[in-house]
């Protein structure tokens, strides 16, 4: 049996990794400041997450939610501690689509609408519901073509109020990434949040707040969201949640009521998953993580601002888009080929940087040499 050709794969294997370094089998050594689409948060094989995951592995790693499971509420409280969401509950899943998916299902439920806003350039998943508010024609096949999805222009404050305007009664949620990570790395307008979460008040919508990519404390606030100032009904979440282990989950406010059904899943919240989830919020606290994603990101910005080839840096803390002119489309590439330096891309011309929340200084004046090389070249 083949694997179903689906991935534009580099030829690199990767067999070692540690902080923000990996290693290929002949024992040459990358920077990593991708994360494998940012799902790497506190660094690659961190002690204290190696020694979570093997301590639960010998005692339990997996039983259903049929059964007490106290590691979930310990996750929860830590979450809700490190968040400030204290007063929010917590649905466990696997994954940023099934976060979402369930976010847009229980704003129906809630609302008993049907309608969703959501935004151009978005991405949030690739299951039905998620996949259908995902502005990407190619990834929505018929099954999932849907008219109950209303696409707005981004940070367009008199669309979003028209769509109210002749939607309001039939909408049931607005999903808005804090900042856009497949679109390019674009970011929400304080303005603009606040009047998704004025006029979801006004009509009785429900405000989900995407933070899959650009939460977790990504940019230096454990949401992105929350720098407008404003909270938002659902936080979604996942990549960086577990560092590798598949975990996701959805953060509800206190207006939602639960009942037996509502929501379900098998493998969300098993024990190995929370395991990982809790080692991960260990060492966000512990290593002040918010506020050194906050710091490096800052000083890389700045950095990448001085270079005269850049056409504009976008981006907040650890989530950074480098958008390049057309004729320097393959610095990325050569960024991987020659230095070693994985990073990630938005069509056509974005370098994305996504590295652990614990990267330092040193490893970010590396991709600032090494990116000043290949402009030059």
């Amino acid at each position: 049996m083949e694997l179903f050709n689906v991935y534009p794969v580099n030829p690199i294997n990767i067999v070692k990794a540690k902080g923000s370094l990996v290693w290929d089998e002949q024992g040459t050594e990358y920077l990593d400041l991708y994360g494998g689409h940012a799902v790497i948060s506190i660094g690659h094989t961190h002690p204290h997450y190696v020694e979570a995951l093997k301590n639960q592995l010998d005692k339990i790693g997996f039983y259903s939610n049929s059964v007490l499971i106290p590691i979930q509420q310990q996750l929860a409280r830590q979450l809700g501690e490190v968040s400030g969401k204290s007063d929010y509950t917590l649905f466990l899943c696997n994954s940023g689509a099934e976060a979402n998916e369930n976010a847009l299902k229980l704003a129906s439920f809630h609302t008993g609408r049907k309608k969703i806003i959501a935004f151009n350039k978005s991405f949030h998943g690739r299951t039905s519901l998620a996949v259908a508010a995902t502005d990407n024609p190619s990834i929505v096949a018929p099954v999932n073509q849907t008219d109950n999805v209303v696409f707005l222009p981004f940070n367009d404050e008199e669309a979003l109020t028209k769509a109210f305007r002749e939607y309001g009664d039939e909408i049931a949620a607005v999903i808005i990434e804090g900042i856009q990570g497949v679109g390019g790395i674009r970011e929400a307008s304080v303005s603009f949040l606040k009047a998704i979460r004025s006029l979801s008040d006004t009509y009785g919508a429900v405000y989900i707040a995407d933070s899959v990519q650009c939460g977790y404390g990504r940019t230096g606030s454990f949401y992105s969201h929350d720098y407008a100032g404003v909270e938002a009904d659902i936080y979604t979440m996942a990549k960086g949640m577990g560092n590798g282990f598949p975990i996701g989950g959805i953060t509800i406010a206190p207006k939602f009521k639960a009942s037996y059904g509502l929501l379900g899943t098998t493998f969300g919240g098993n024990h190995l998953a929370c395991a990982a989830a809790v080692a991960v919020l260990d060492v966000i606290k512990e290593e002040n993580l918010l506020q050194n994603a906050e710091q490096v990101g800052n000083y890389l910005i700045e950095e990448l601002k001085k270079f005269d080839q850049v056409l504009e840096v976008r981006g907040r803390g650890l989530m950074i888009g480098i958008e390049l002119p057309e004729e320097l489309a393959q610095v990325k590439k050569d960024l991987l080929s020659i230095n070693k330096i994985f990073t990630g891309e938005a069509k056509p011309n974005v370098i994305r940087i996504l590295p652990a929340l614990n990267i330092t200084k040193e490893i970010a004046d590396r991709f600032l040499t090494a990116f000043d090389e290949r402009l030059k070249a």
